[in-house]
């Protein structure tokens, strides 16, 4: 990744009009959905699909791009594919390992800027959800998701983390960022997890549909909030364990609004901390079109 990308502002390119998601599988998407309900709320006159990519091929379709792209946005197993592409990374990209939006910008030629709007999703999701302070937390997880929850949760006061992995080597990784974010951070694997744990929070960032191995205390599956990354199906396996105990959920697709209003602006503003005009009503364009309400006060 090429450092010392000019700053302040990002030069945008002049009237691009296409946006696309990439990933595998990525049919199942609704940020298509997402963004066409934010820029008709705008009356921006863009285009955005969703596109199966995976890995390998990741480099010759961006390179393959022509001037009238936008922007990108990136989904699993991309978010770190990306990253060598790159020829400018926001503050939290350095820090997660991981982008999952992309900015095509002008000024010396076509560059690529990119940068992570998960951790805002994730951090308002959160407080939106009735869960404004943390202090253990339990993830599920130790994908490239796991790192911006990581950041979320320590802006939220977590001092102390717990990830259960399938596979616990690939989870240490995670060991330098908790370090850095100044967590107690314990590897598990995820049918290990200590009983002793009890967590004010527990996050699955594993994909949609998993039947997780986990056998949770009956004092956290009432006492402690479900937050599911996943949205599709819904409600998972998990969500449903939680709410039969009389546990709070907080729905995967509340990250999924909040980080696509972060791409928004990135591609409107070229500043994921740009706040749009008349955002409210664009986000609660976004909220309805995916059946949520309006968006709290």
């Amino acid at each position: 990744m090429v450092q010392g990308y000019p700053e302040p502002e990002l030069r945008l390119m002049d009237n691009p009009s296409k946006l696309a998601v990439l990933g595998s599988p990525i049919a199942h998407s609704k940020s298509p959905v997402l963004h066409a309900a934010a820029y008709a709320a705008l009356d921006l006159p863009w285009t955005y699909s969703a596109i199966e990519m995976a890995g390998p091929g990741l480099r010759d379709f961006v390179l393959s791009l022509d001037s009238g792209w936008r922007g990108l946005s990136l989904t699993m197993p991309l978010k770190r594919d990306i990253l060598p592409l790159l020829d400018r990374a926001d503050e939290l990209v350095e820090l997660t390992g991981g982008a999952n939006t992309v900015l095509f910008t002008g000024g010396g030629g076509f560059r690529m800027a990119g940068f992570n709007t998960d951790v805002y999703g994730v951090t308002r999701a959160l407080r939106e959800g009735g869960v404004p302070r943390v202090t253990k937390v339990h993830v599920l997880g130790a994908g490239a998701t796991a790192s911006s929850v990581l950041v979320a949760v320590a802006a939220l006061g977590a001092v102390e983390v717990l990830v259960s992995a399938r596979t616990p080597g690939k989870a240490k990784a995670l060991a330098p960022l908790a370090e850095r974010l100044n967590l107690r951070l314990t590897i598990t694997g995820l049918d290990a997890a200590p009983a002793s744990f009890v967590p004010d929070l527990v996050v699955s960032t594993l994909p949609g549909g998993s039947d997780v191995d986990v056998s949770f205390p009956s004092e956290v599956l009432s006492g402690s909030t479900l937050f599911d990354v996943a949205y599709d199906p819904w409600p998972s396996p998990l969500a449903t364990r939680w709410r039969e105990a009389g546990g709070r959920v907080v729905s995967g697709l509340e990250m999924l609004v909040n980080q696509a209003l972060g791409q928004v602006r990135v591609f409107v503003t070229g500043a994921a901390s740009t706040e749009l005009d008349d955002e409210r009503r664009v986000l609660d364009a976004m909220r309805a079109s995916v059946g949520l309400g309006s968006s709290p006060a």
